[in-house]
């Protein structure tokens, strides 16, 4: 055999190999009619380990490609050259040839393992069920006529709803716009989307926090941009990093969650959001404001969005409902300048027709109500009890083993763990005791930190939860 494997790949070896068999099936090196060659001499011809072997033909096997039958060999499927001439595609090749990336290993292991209502769930970044308004909301739907079109909506959003947003922002969030200067989108998530995808090329420079939620998303990748990171302290980031980011990389464009931020939970105070909203204007760069906690301000204080202190149109501000109301609404909104929000909106037509008119009724008709100020109220009540249930929980069970700082908002708080220690034998061993958080790892560069969301479970799963991570902690 004329092949030899790569060793400096990143592909693995036997997917190299399972590659290499595929084509030569496929231009008739391998005909049908003949056996393959064994997995032993397979592996003494190309100096390969059997199990890599094994696994190139389990891989061809699953794809239909080969039969395996004990005491007969392998050969060719039948199928494939048959009187049909029928073949099944090499679904692996088309999954990794794809553009856009998929999440990391441990972001799929975490997601899949939440699903597990065994349990305590102290990983998922949004509300209990019980934080939901949901009698308000079903009041809405059983006493309330549905207004509006089940029909295709205006490419924005509904008319009615960005009428009510306009007000809102206004309202909680001192940013004064009209409804042409709002996209309704599925969450805030769809909004980064539209923006990455939408307003940067491949190769642009972009800024994040790090840590950040942004840290582990992979549509920066997917979009080939240059991601450079700005440290974050209890205090958020420092404006003279960025300036210094510029100067090195020309940064197209900042990625900010500068309120409660995610998951550090640091506030950005006034001084530094001016000097970030000088730094901005004075270099062209638009800034991407990310807000979903400023609304729940244990303090009771108004926050002061980067967007209502913006005095040349410089920054995009992006927020949603997921994160005070119920993240299964998917209401989402994204406001910037008039342009800037046509050219989005043109993009989420082309990906789903718009939004769907009767969550956005929906949405509409509880923002208008008395009854949104009092659920917020209510909302920020139960997640200072349960903000101060797990900070008793770690001091009571971690004692100075951890070190964070108590946040004023959000939903996050963000530990540094002092024991040194294996990052996946902690998480596997919290899981097996029945608990899971976010490896710190997976939102910034570097390790020695988790991040425990507060908002998921009740107070007596949360003294649980942080005992049973204690325990998985001192077993290691």
């Amino acid at each position: 055999m004329d092949w030899k494997p790569d060793r400096k790949a990143k592909k693995a070896i036997y997917k190299q190999l399972a590659e290499y068999i595929e084509n030569r099936i496929a231009d008739g090196t391998f005909p049908p009619d003949k056996q393959l060659p064994s997995e032993r001499y397979l592996a003494k011809e190309l100096d390969l380990n059997r199990s890599t072997i094994v696994a190139a033909y389990d891989e061809l096997e699953s794809n239909g490609l080969i039969e395996r039958t004990r005491g007969s060999g392998t050969t060719i499927s039948k199928d494939i050259w048959g009187i049909a001439k029928k073949r099944i595609p090499s679904w692996n090749r088309y999954i990794e040839a794809g553009s856009f990336l998929p999440n990391l290993p441990v972001t799929q292991r975490i997601r899949n393992e939440t699903v597990n209502h065994k349990l305590i769930n102290l990983a998922s970044g949004e509300l209990s069920e019980d934080l939901f308004p949901m009698n308000f909301l079903r009041e809405i739907t059983s006493t309330r006529s549905f207004i509006g079109s089940l029909g295709y909506d205006h490419p924005q959003g509904s008319a009615i709803l960005r009428n009510t947003l306009t007000k809102h922002v206004n309202k909680y969030r001192e940013i004064e716009t009209n409804p042409s200067t709002i996209l309704i989108t599925s969450g805030a998530q769809q909004a980064l989307h539209l923006v990455v995808q939408c307003l940067l090329k491949p190769g642009d420079a972009v800024a994040i926090e790090d840590p950040s939620y942004n840290y582990n998303l992979q549509i920066f990748r997917s979009a080939c941009l240059k991601v450079y990171y700005l440290p974050v302290d209890k205090d958020g980031i420092n404006p003279d990093n960025l300036l210094s980011l510029y100067k090195k990389h020309r940064i197209r464009m900042i990625f900010l969650n500068p309120t409660y931020q995610n998951p550090t939970g640091s506030f950005l105070n006034e001084k530094q959001r001016k000097a970030i909203l000088n730094i901005s204007s004075e270099l062209g760069i638009p800034v991407v404001e990310d807000d979903p906690y400023s609304l729940t301000s244990f303090t009771g204080d108004k926050i002061p969005t980067l967007k209502s202190m913006d005095a040349h149109g410089n920054v995009l501000y992006i927020s949603s409902l997921s994160k005070i109301v119920a993240s299964g609404l998917r209401i989402g909104w994204i406001i910037g300048p008039k342009s800037v929000i046509e050219r989005l909106s043109d993009a989420k037509q082309q990906i789903d027709f718009g939004h769907s008119s009767f969550t956005q009724w929906i949405a509409n008709d509880f923002m208008e109500s008395e009854n949104f100020q009092y659920h917020t109220k209510k909302l920020i009540k139960e997640l200072v009890k349960r903000r101060n249930q797990i900070v008793a929980s770690l001091n009571f069970y971690l004692k100075d083993q951890v070190e964070f700082s108590i946040p004023l908002g959000g939903i996050h708080i963000w530990c540094k763990i002092k024991k040194d220690y294996n990052e996946v034998q902690l998480l596997e061993e919290s899981i097996k005791r029945g608990v899971i958080y976010v490896p710190g790892s997976t939102m910034g560069s570097k390790k020695g930190f988790v991040r425990f969301t507060f908002a998921r479970e009740d107070e007596e799963s949360i003294d649980k939860g942080i005992k049973r991570f204690a325990e998985a902690l001192h077993f290691l």
